[in-house]
């Protein structure tokens, strides 16, 4: 599960989290204008809501994270969109944790911005089957990195967590599958209908 509880992680991985979620948050801002707060919104919402649903996968849980997709709409406004729906998770139902948020955000946001980033050039240019297989691959890419990056918190925190990080990389699988399809389908649908929407953000004034 990429919603690390708060009393699992040590002290100087939940700093370094925390430094890198506020810049990185605090970068996305920067990104949002007036007019692209309805599609912040709507993509964190979505987020919220699916992320909440875990479906059991041998010793642990999985869930959609939305990574890829948020990525190639947002950019670096996924950030601002990931931390407020973190944020409302931990408060009102106990899901991940409050000293734990600036590690979770940046290892569900982080692959997301990064794989956005990349790969939104080569959405523009794509035909909407085109841009389905690009967009399949670079979600299942994220789910992918938020694995490893959940394992790596885990690991950094405690030799102890180390077999259990490499039990949930596994149980990541076929969440890269159902992401892959799910980010696909989404974009080649937003592609074929309003193509506008996967243009990057611009710097708000």
């Amino acid at each position: 599960m990429a919603h690390i509880p708060d009393g699992v992680l040590s002290m100087p991985v939940l700093v370094g989290g925390a430094v890198v979620a506020v810049g990185a948050v605090a970068l996305g801002l920067k990104r949002i204008s007036d007019r692209d707060i309805p599609r912040v919104a709507i993509l964190a919402s979505g987020f919220f809501a699916l992320s909440l649903f875990a479906l059991p996968v041998g010793p642990s849980s999985v869930h959609l994270l939305l990574g890829g997709l948020m990525g190639i709409v947002l950019g670096p406004a996924i950030f601002p969109a990931v931390c407020v729906a973190l944020l409302l998770q931990a408060v009102m139902f106990g899901f991940g944790g409050l000293t734990t948020l600036g590690v979770n955000i940046v290892n569900i946001a982080l692959p997301g911005a990064m794989v956005g980033m990349l790969v939104q050039p080569l959405i523009a240019r794509a035909t909407p089957a085109g841009a389905a297989v690009i967009a399949g691959l670079a979600s299942a890419a994220c789910v992918a990195c938020t694995g490893l990056l959940v394992a790596a918190a885990l690991s950094l925190s405690s030799t102890d967590y180390i077999l259990s990080a490499r039990v949930m990389m596994a149980t990541y699988l076929p969440l890269m599958v159902v992401e892959g399809l799910v980010g696909g389908f989404c974009i080649s649908f937003v592609k074929r209908v309003k193509p506008e929407l996967l243009a990057p953000l611009q710097v708000a004034a």
